[in-house]
């Protein structure tokens, strides 16, 4: 039973990880519980959280980088300086990299009434908050939250492209911002080096009288760098085509003293204690080593708020794939990151790369998030950003762009995003002067929560792989069957590869929908070029103007985004058939066919939803955790 008395809530995310769909509806059923909430967004610090307890019933936490440990050292002393707080602390969602039962014994030493160090449900969070509750005095009035929306977004940096004069201006400074960017100075040898190296994007090129290669990349990522060359070789030998590290996420915000301190920590337990693999840290040399040792296309992944030292290592290290974009690694991953910054240093990463290729013949494959926040993300915003983030590279002289989709579990749906991400890029990229350009695409198997049960975790990473297969996808970015429970360890990611082999084997006994998979793309084509149109009125025929403006305007709006520069009025949900509709269009400038084709299928799904929902966020929150409780026959779901 609910309390009639409302209280007050603090709620957000701590540290640099950007996952924010959980806390959004976790922000919605606490308001509809009747309870006043403040709400934080994401990546605050913990001291933080202590200017907003003094009014507050409750303090909730959310930490999904598996680094609370690290926020909550300085709590006994932001205890002493905040005497007055009385509130009651939980802490929730991926708390720990090692030991679940360590960090909640720590946090309850510290004074945590509440501890979650994995996935807990929204009912049972509404339960024990109701149940603490209880023994509460009267409430306190909270404060109103901050305004959301920035004044002024910022200037855009001009279309051009960089000059070296410009290159040299900001080198300099990017390379000595940590004592292993020197090491990467000279272009030359880095190039004679990445010449040596196997190209990640030669890898995705038709072979001659030979069908499409249809890549299969796992992802890893470990502290120490002798025990991330252990993970590639056996990768390698399960079958992996193309490897990747993932960047650990104090790497990924610019925080290489304790990224340091982490790989210290590592060497003294004998076991990582970091979410990634440190590269800025480890530096050329050792970068050089392991691909010499592993001889196998390597890519960067991370998402890291200033890319640009940690590029200039990259190819350095004879690392031929970098992910990422100004877009792609700002809005669904930062809270506080003006996206005319992030072009300005998009560009930098864009022209280093156009640089190697015009100077030296050294092509590097750029590849942008197309995921962005993994959940519920309608195609054709994910492939509208795809194509504005390799316009964008191509205008720096990038001559290899990997558009990257992510699974959202209609397979006619994913199928029709897939081709039509293909024939956009490149008839966009074409049209703006670039046919030239390699465009590569990439399916990324389910990013958004996996069921907890491994046979059903399993289902679905074959099902995926069958669907990118039959897609025409380049490459495919797996899973492993435990991604609701733990960090997968190097046994995961072979088992990850093989059930996806198995998949990609099943492709060739499965019939496509193609009647249901043109009525897709049908619909994508018209919305993807009128959001491009938009963003190009916007900017007045800038891109990059375009791009700041637009979201500035609602133009361009991604669902559950943490960043204040994006409206956040877009919202999706399933229809009837398991596909991403508009629940909102927010102020996506659609045509009126467009809008009553998302209003009809949603309309539908809201009459016959069972049991009923009382609002729109119900049934967002049932899509949102339809996999995770396993509420759902197979995958795909359209199956």
């Amino acid at each position: 039973m609910r309390l009639p008395t409302p209280r007050t809530i603090v709620l957000g995310g701590i540290g640099a990880d950007a996952h924010s769909v959980g806390l959004t509806l976790l922000k919605h059923a606490i308001n509809e519980a009747g309870h006043s909430i403040h709400f934080m967004g994401t990546q605050n610090n913990l001291e933080d959280f202590f200017e907003n307890a003094a009014d507050a019933d409750v303090v909730m936490i959310s930490c999904m980088d598996g680094h609370l440990r690290h926020y909550l050292r300085k709590f006994p002393d932001l205890t002493l300086k905040y005497p007055g707080i009385d509130a009651l602390w939980y802490a929730g969602g991926n708390l720990d990299v090692g030991s679940a039962e360590r960090i909640t014994g720590e946090a309850r030493r510290l004074g945590f009434r509440r501890v979650f160090p994995t996935y807990v449900d929204i009912p049972t969070v509404l339960s024990v908050l109701d149940e603490d509750l209880l023994t509460r005095p009267a409430p306190v009035r909270g404060k109103p939250a901050a305004p959301r929306w920035p004044t002024h977004p910022g200037t855009a940096p001009p279309d051009q492209r960089l000059t070296m004069t410009e290159l040299r201006q900001q080198r300099t400074g990017v390379l000595e911002s940590w004592p292993t960017g020197t090491r990467a100075r000279d272009l030359a040898d880095n190039a004679a080096f990445l010449l040596r190296q196997p190209s990640f994007a030669q890898a995705h090129a038709p072979r001659p009288r030979a069908e499409r290669p249809f890549l299969v990349q796992p992802r890893s990522g470990v502290a120490l760098a002798a025990a991330q060359r252990t993970a590639f070789t056996a990768l390698r030998r399960a079958g992996a085509d193309v490897l990747s590290y993932q960047i650990d996420s104090l790497t990924r915000n610019n925080e290489y003293q304790k990224a340091a301190d982490g790989i210290a920590e590592s060497r003294e337990r004998g076991t990582s204690t970091l979410n990634g693999f440190p590269m800025v840290n480890h530096g050329v040399d050792v970068l050089r080593q392991m691909i010499t040792e592993v001889r196998a296309p390597l890519q960067t992944r991370h998402s890291t708020r200033d890319p640009r030292l940690l590029a200039e290592i990259s190819c350095a290290g004879g690392v031929t794939g970098f992910e990422g974009g100004a877009i792609t690694y700002n809005i669904p991953y930062f809270k506080e990151y003006s996206l005319a910054q992030s072009l300005r240093r998009w560009q930098y990463v864009d022209r280093l790369v156009g640089l190697y290729r015009e100077k030296f013949g050294v092509v590097i494959d750029r590849e942008f998030f197309g995921t962005l926040t993994a959940v519920l993300i309608p195609p054709s915003l994910a492939i509208v950003v795809n194509v504005i983030e390799a316009m964008l590279a191509a205008g720096q002289g990038v001559g290899s762009v990997s558009l990257g989709y992510a699974e959202q579990g209609h397979r006619s749906q994913d199928i029709a995003a897939i081709r039509v991400l293909r024939e956009l890029g490149q008839k966009y990229l074409a049209n703006l002067g670039y046919p030239g350009v390699q465009v590569n695409i990439v399916f990324q198997q389910h990013m958004a929560a996996f069921p907890p049960e491994r046979a059903r975790a399993a289902q679905l990473i074959v099902a995926s792989a069958t669907t990118g297969r039959l897609s025409g996808a380049s490459r495919l970015i797996t899973k492993t069957p435990v991604e609701a429970t733990t960090i997968p360890s190097v046994s995961d990611n072979q088992e990850g590869l093989h059930l996806s082999r198995l998949g990609a084997l099943e492709a060739d006994g499965v019939e496509v929908d193609e009647r249901t998979v043109r009525e897709e793309a049908t619909v994508l084509r018209a919305e993807v070029d009128q959001i491009l149109e938009s963003v190009l009125t916007a900017g007045g025929g800038s891109l990059t103007d375009g791009v700041v403006k637009a979201f500035a305007l609602g133009h361009l709006d991604i669902p559950f985004s943490p960043s204040v520069y994006n409206r956040g009025e877009v919202l999706t949900a399933r229809d009837v058939q398991g596909a991403v509709r508009y629940l909102n269009t927010g102020r996506l400038t659609f045509s009126a066919d467009v809008i009553d084709f998302h209003r009809s299928r949603m309309s539908e799904r809201r009459r016959t939803a069972e049991p009923p929902v009382r609002s729109d966020w119900q049934l967002v929150e049932r899509d949102v955790l339809q996999v995770p409780s396993g509420h759902y026959r197979k995958w795909p779901l359209d199956a």
